[in-house]
This record gives C-alpha cells, sequence and structure tokens, in this order.
C-alpha cells in the first residue's frame, strides 16, 4: 500500500478546480483511458497581460492523477504562460509534499497537459516525429517521451522509467529497449571535434592535454546533466577521477567511466587507462 501526504489525501477527497471550462483559451488532452490514465485541462488566459486566470481538470485516473491534476491547477493560476512552462513534475509532485515514487508518473502526466494547453493556445500543433519509435505498446510510450522524463528527472533505471512514465510495467518486453536508451542517454558521447595532441607527448605535455580533455571536453556534458568530475591523480597512463553531484553512486558510472576513458584514448593517447576513485 503507498503512502500518501496528508496534502495528497487532501487534493483527492476535495480536488479543486474540477470541470471544464466553457469556450477554454486552451485546452490540452494527454493520456490514454486505455492506458489507465486520461486527462484533460481547459484554461482561461488574459489576452493582454498573457496570464492564465483559470484552469480547470478533468482526469480518469488514480488518487495521485487526481490530486496531481488539481495541484497542477492551482500552481498555475495566476502565472503567464512562459512562467507556467517552467513548472516541471518535481514541482507538481513537491507542491504535494511528494508523491510515492510508483505514482510519479501522474506528475508527468500532468506536465504535459500543461504543455499540450500552452501549445493549443499558441496554435500550436503537437509535433509528429517522423518515425518516431513506440517502446512500451502496453502504454503507448515513445522513446522521445522516455529520453525527455529521463533527461528532466535524471533518471536511470528501468524502475525509475516505469515509475514515472509506466513503460515497461506491463510485459515487460520492452524492458532491454528502455535500458538500451539509457545506456545510450548517460554515456559519454565521442564528438568529432578533436583537440589536436602532438604526436611525441612527455609527461608534462600529457598531463596538461589530460587536464585540459577533462576541463573542455568531459566535464561540461557531465555538468549539463547535474553531474561533475574531479581529476584525483595521473600516473603515466593511469588516470584516477572521482565523480561528483549526480554521478555519485549512479547506476551506469561504470558506462561513465568508460566513455571518459574513450574520450581520453581518443584525444591524448590509445594507451590511456581511467579508473575510479
Amino acid at each position: 500500500m503507498w503512502e500518501y501526504t496528508e496534502k495528497v489525501k487532501d487534493f483527492f477527497l476535495h480536488p479543486k478546480n474540477v470541470g471544464e471550462i466553457v469556450h477554454a483559451d486552451a485546452v490540452g488532452e494527454v493520456g490514454s483511458i486505455i492506458c489507465g490514465d486520461a486527462l484533460k485541462l481547459t484554461l482561461r488566459v488574459d489576452r493582454e497581460t498573457g496570464k492564465i486566470i483559470d484552469a480547470k481538470f478533468q482526469t480518469f485516473g488514480c488518487a495521485s492523477a487526481i490530486a496531481s491534476s488539481s495541484a497542477l491547477t492551482e500552481i498555475i493560476k495566476g502565472k503567464t504562460l512562459d512562467e507556467a512552462l517552467k513548472i516541471s513534475n518535481q514541482d507538481i509532485a513537491e507542491y504535494l509534499g511528494g508523491l510515492p515514487k510508483e505514482k510519479m508518473h501522474c506528475s508527468v502526466l500532468g506536465r504535459e497537459a500543461l504543455e499540450a494547453a500552452i501549445a493549443n493556445y499558441k496554435g500550436e500543433g503537437k509535433p509528429v516525429e517522423e518515425g518516431e519509435r513506440i517502446i512500451c505498446k502496453c502504454f503507448d510510450v515513445f522513446e522521445e517521451k522516455i529520453r525527455k522524463v529521463a533527461m528532466e528527472n535524471h533518471l536511470t533505471t528501468v524502475e525509475e522509467i516505469t515509475n514515472y512514465t509506466k513503460a515497461g510495467g506491463g510485459c515487460g518486453s520492452c524492458n532491454s529497449d528502455i535500458e538500451s536508451i539509457l545506456k545510450d542517454l548517460w554515456a559519454i558521447k565521442v564528438v568529432p571535434e578533436k583537440i589536436l595532441s602532438p604526436k611525441k607527448l612527455t609527461n608534462l605535455r600529457k598531463i596538461a592535454l589530460i587536464q585540459d580533455v577533462i576541463e573542455k571536453e568531459i566535464r561540461p556534458r557531465l555538468q549539463a546533466d547535474g553531474g561533475d568530475i574531479e581529476l584525483v591523480d595521473i600516473d603515466g597512463n593511469s588516470v584516477v577521477v572521482a565523480l561528483r553531484a549526480m554521478c555519485v553512486s549512479c547506476p551506469m558510472s561504470g558506462i561513465t567511466i568508460q566513455g571518459i576513458q574513450e574520450k581520453l584514448r581518443e584525444l591524448v593517447s590509445k594507451e590511456i587507462v581511467v579508473e575510479e576513485e
């Protein structure tokens, strides 16, 4: 049995802003009753200020879905459309005092409905990616959604993806595809631009070049995903590093270290061996 905060219970038992705005300025519909969750969000927008002056919802789902949808409408009222777009699914969950990890997909649904409603207001249809690949047929989850949610919430395991998107929570046949997406997402990509190294490196030049590659090529990529790296020691071809921030205790740290080693071998020396402190 999941443990709900008092605020989640209150927003479920006494939901706010239930219903539909007649002749709404913006409408966002996401999810599917067939898949177990559906949400319709309607907005009234002040066209002069761009502020959301009213918001209502209709949802089909569990207690967390109702509470998350209700919380969303409370959060966005009074905000401009640009301000509303900055609201994340984590903001919705935090507003409720937290959600069970297995129910985080309800906050993601609310975020998607908000994006859809604002796109509708601006006259922008939901972009259809040519060749977009469906990963989870049980819950109709596409690859792009998995990548987006994983990036926004720094998800690194199949279980976390299931909690946030439902993907993998049915027959489980897509779990290997989800793992491949996560490995591709969090591995350090080798880019074509190369830092040219001298044909013959002295020890001092090698140390300087290793430091340069870490600072200019590797560290910015890790920091972009909430992680970081510290160069601990260099002894010949042995490079010792320490992963920091979101990279600490990350299940994908082994892949990250491998990516760092590949990058240093590409740009410094094929003999480089990277070890984690």
